[in-house]
């Protein structure tokens, strides 16, 4: 869950503060039951039942969850969906998340697209991108396609637009500070734009974030760990003890901007070497057409070629530097897990494979300990609810901010 904690933060408590915290134990522990009674969830969090049921009933009443029926009348209730336990007398009214109104507008503002998807208060929300439009070059024409694209729904539903954006993102004042591929938006008021069109509260975060949380909602278990992502460019992002970790300043795992020796090519972001313009789509098909070998040099030509003759000699070194950057940051931040998504899952296995062998050849832990690496798809609809959800358990209305 996005909570972010700062130094000193656990002092000072107030009632209302506590209140909330308490509804977010209750929250997250509902996205690991998924369904669960008032007992249930008391018993799980150590919280008196009054407390408890109160909780709940201020949850129902925001709408943030509902009240369902016992699956069977039978004296049967449900946890996890599917498992029935007997229990003596009338079972208990079960809670879940609302997985049918819509509450957020999601936005994901990327290189060449932007997408958008109308998403419930759930974490399990599916990935889903029903409407998608070219990005271009600049904000007024990227707010009339906005406007003119926006789904259909009952505005009184909706509680707050948050939008996906990359490059370095001051996510607490709501700014693109620097943007290499996407140079526009730097220059723009974003949140008061889409504030202005929507008439909504409106959260922005870095897009590699929001993959680092949507991973946390579907793998809770996953505590500890760097995510990172390769696409239009290459990011990560850091999670410790279940949260983002907090930065003093608004960078957050730039792997793709560390340089790498002898390599001559020149950045978006105004550097020359970057490992992003290795490992990047772009980059990829650069360096295979490149490489003199015959055309064509599209994405799925490069799986064909990689799957009949196995990784060329210029993909493997780019796998070998990119998986000592990796493994350099596991060493700094003390970390033993990588989740790796986009678009390197896209290739065959040998690739993946590859970056995997290099980072724990480099990762220290691995001399005394296992270096987990794994392969995930990305959940970035889960994580825009995960904001959400963070911004409704720190407000005392839904539609307000933090």
């Amino acid at each position: 869950m996005p909570v972010r904690l700062e130094p000193g933060s656990e002092l000072g408590l107030t009632p209302a503060s506590l209140r909330r915290a308490n509804e977010r134990t209750l929250i997250d522990l509902l996205t690991r039951m998924r369904r669960a009674s008032r007992a249930d969830l008391a018993k799980a969090s150590g919280l008196s039942q009054p407390t408890t049921g109160k909780i709940v009933q201020r949850l129902v009443r925001r709408g943030a969850i509902r009240e369902v029926q016992p699956a069977l009348s039978n004296g049967f209730r449900f946890g996890d969906p599917g498992e029935g336990v007997a229990v003596p007398g009338r079972p208990g009214r079960l809670v879940e998340f609302d997985p049918q109104t819509p509450r957020f507008l999601a936005v994901h503002l990327d290189v060449t697209d932007t997408s958008l998807a109308l998403l419930p208060f759930h974490p399990h929300c599916p990935e889903q991108w029903p409407v998608r439009f070219p990005t271009g070059k600049g904000l007024e024409r990227w707010l009339r396609e906005l406007s003119r694209h926006r789904p259909v729904t009952d505005p009184g539903s909706l509680w707050r637009v948050v939008v996906s954006v990359p490059g370095i993102v001051d996510e607490r004042e709501g700014r693109v500070i620097f943007s290499p591929n996407v140079h526009w938006t730097e220059r723009t008021r974003l949140v008061q734009a889409l504030e202005s069109l929507w008439q909504l509260p409106v959260e922005v975060v870095q897009e590699i974030g929001a993959l680092a949380l949507g991973h946390l909602m579907h793998e809770p278990d996953h505590r500890d760990f760097l995510l990172v992502d390769v696409g239009e460019g290459l990011g990560g992002a850091i999670v410790i003890h279940g949260r983002p970790f907090a930065n003093p300043l608004p960078l957050h795992g730039e792997l793709g901007h560390t340089p790498i020796p002898g390599n001559p090519r020149r950045c978006g972001c105004g550097g020359v070497g970057c490992l992003e313009t290795l490992l990047s789509r772009r980059s990829l098909l650069d360096s295979f057409s490149a490489s003199g070998a015959p055309g064509p040099h599209g994405w799925k030509d490069l799986a064909v070629r990689i799957r009949t003759e196995g990784l060329p000699p210029w993909l493997d070194g780019t796998l070998a530097a990119a998986g000592a950057v990796i493994a350099g940051a596991l060493n700094i931040l003390g970390l033993r897990r990588v989740v790796v998504t986009g678009l390197l899952g896209d290739l065959p296995t040998a690739a993946t494979e590859r970056l995997f062998q290099a980072i724990r050849r480099g990762g220290l832990w691995a001399r005394f300990g296992e270096i987990d690496c794994l392969a995930a798809p990305r959940r970035r609809a889960a994580g825009l609810v995960a904001a959400g959800i963070d911004l409704f358990s720190s407000a005392s209305s839904p539609g307000q901010g933090a």
